[in-house]
């Protein structure tokens, strides 16, 4: 593994009983990267993302990350390395300020200063006292990115965060995240978006049931990909 490489993926597999969810030969993600997975319902891009913060263990093949191969239980420094922003985040019945500051409580922290800077960052920071039951959906959305920001992890895996949204928290949202990347933060996100993956992207791969059929900078990926079935996925055609 080279010094840029972030996650190297060797031979990755998982399956549910004899079903293969996600078969990825070797890719690598480079650091601070901004790798975007298009592909379709039930193509295995949440899986994919929840292996990479292992959340489940691969049925078979490796996950490195900055050289070191990940392994059950997970070392805690590799852990708290990468966040994950879900599609559908839980969150605590408390405050907002309360829900951004948990990440930090349970590493032994306090930083109410960090917790008010992100919630500003996120544009809700005139939301602090106020119960997560009273938010909208966007700005649940942009709760879960702070919660995530809090800890300056050097990974974000964003899984479809603006599903559902309105035009204007989608901005906002793609916004936030586009600017965490041009300070320094790696992402890795899946969506069926293909215009939002155009918008965001630095390198993009098209994930169809399971394998990454083409992985490659934006531009060569967006403009020319070398895979017809990239092609027709990119032009609104039914991929299976």
């Amino acid at each position: 593994m080279t010094p840029n490489n972030i996650f190297k993926i060797e031979n990755l597999e998982k399956k549910y009983g004899e079903r293969k969810v996600v078969d990825i030969k070797n890719i690598y993600v480079n650091n601070g990267d901004f790798f975007v997975i298009v592909g379709p319902s039930g193509a295995g891009k949440s899986t994919f993302l929840r292996l990479l913060k292992y959340l489940e263990e691969p049925t078979n093949g490796d996950i490195y990350f900055e050289g070191k191969k990940l392994s059950n239980p997970l070392d805690v420094n590799i852990q708290r390395s990468i966040s994950m922003v879900f599609q559908r985040p839980e969150f605590l019945k408390r405050s907002v300020f309360e829900n951004v500051e948990f990440p930090l409580w349970i590493r032994g922290k306090k930083d109410n200063e960090k917790v008010e800077k992100v919630l500003g960052q996120v544009d809700i920071g005139n939301l602090i006292r106020e119960k997560t039951s009273s938010l909208s959906g966007g700005e649940l959305q942009r709760l879960a990115l702070a919660r995530a920001m809090v800890v300056d992890p050097k990974v974000l895996l964003l899984d479809e965060p603006t599903a559902n949204l309105d035009p204007y928290n989608v901005e906002l949202i793609e916004k936030i995240v586009l600017n965490l990347n041009k300070a320094g933060k790696t992402i890795v996100m899946v969506t069926h978006n293909v215009f939002q993956a155009k918008r965001l992207a630095s390198s993009a791969g098209l994930l169809l049931n399971g394998k990454l059929v083409e992985v490659g900078s934006a531009d060569t990926f967006f403009n020319t990909p070398k895979d017809a079935r990239v092609k027709d996925f990119l032009e609104g055609r039914m991929v299976y």
